[in-house]
């Protein structure tokens, strides 16, 4: 089990490596100068635009500012954002916390409305509940989380006045931004929950139970759901490192300060150190997700970690 970890631990290592080298050489293509950012098109003299731009270090070669970085970031150091002046670490857990709070509330939506569904559905196959449960969940995964924001925000906030379309100031305010987060992943939970509970209802312990007089309820509950969990926490694990990345377009709709709004408008002004430890943070709360959901299947079922079956 040790040596199943370490080895899943190194595998990391270059996963965070390629994205730091990916995310760090396309900010360098796209078009755009910080230090003019900054300072305005005519905001000062070239000399101090050089000053500055010494000062960044994006006076150096591509590759040894690349180096610079990551030697920094080693370090535990992921620069000051120069559009603030502030650590960028600061400010990232700061906004990474009130991301974290809404990838939460939005998987918690989808784990109660997608199995709901995916239990319903098994429970009746085939039949006018089974289908509009599929036919729910084909919406969830084809529409698009920018359409489904802009809907709940006309229905439920401007016409119906019942939530906030914008902002963290009441406990409302999670509600339209989490809904629309979590769309996609009712959907892929609802669809799973179905397939594994239609699968595990064939099973020769199941078919026991029902002979030995178990209700329907009991052996839902006793056997099936169980049972049928390990698929969905697989599917937990990925979909929570999803709505990390996938909140940047619900932030900037409903003007959530998170992560993935702080990103975007560090996008906007050129803002090199933020965008780069903005996205290196994502990739790593991403696999270090997958890892531990690895790691919660192998304990729950050894027999993968046996066969050397992983994520």
């Amino acid at each position: 089990m040790i040596g199943h970890v370490v080895r899943r631990v190194v595998a990391i290592i270059p996963v965070l490596l390629g994205v730091s080298i990916v995310v760090f050489a396309i900010l360098r293509m796209v078009p755009g100068d910080p230090v003019v950012n900054f300072y305005g098109v005519e905001g000062a003299t070239p000399e101090e635009m050089a000053g500055l731009r010494a000062k960044l270090g994006l006076d150096q070669p591509v590759p040894i500012q690349y180096l610079a970085f990551l030697e920094r970031a080693l370090q535990g150091d992921l620069g000051t954002s120069i559009m603030s002046n502030r650590p960028v670490s600061a400010d990232l857990m700061h906004y990474a916390m009130n991301t974290f709070q809404l990838a939460v509330v939005a998987m918690f939506f989808a784990l109660v409305v997608g199995g709901g569904l995916g239990l319903a559905a098994a429970a009746h196959p085939y039949s006018l509940l089974d289908n509009l449960a599929l036919l729910v969940s084909l919406l969830g995964i084809s529409l698009p989380i920018y359409w489904v924001g802009l809907i709940l925000i006309w229905v439920f906030a401007v016409w119906l006045g019942l939530f906030p379309s914008f902002g963290k100031d009441t406990p409302m305010s999670y509600v339209l931004p989490a809904v629309t987060l979590s769309m996609p992943s009712i959907a892929v939970i609802a669809r799973l929950v179905r397939a594994s509970v239609l699968e595990i209802r064939t099973h020769d312990f199941v078919r026991t139970a029902r002979g030995k007089g178990a209700s329907d309820t009991r052996i839902l509950l006793r056997h099936i759901v169980p049972n049928a969990l390990l698929p969905v926490i697989t599917v937990m694990g990925l979909q929570l490192g999803y709505m990390l990345a996938g909140a940047v377009l619900t932030e900037t709709i409903f003007s959530w300060p998170g992560l993935g709004r702080y990103i975007v408008d560090a996008i906007n002004a050129r803002d090199y150190p933020v965008v780069q430890a903005g996205v290196l943070f994502i990739g790593a709360v991403f696999v270090v997700l997958n890892l531990l959901t690895d790691l919660i299947i192998t304990f729950l079922d050894p027999r993968l970690h046996a066969t050397g079956v992983g994520l």
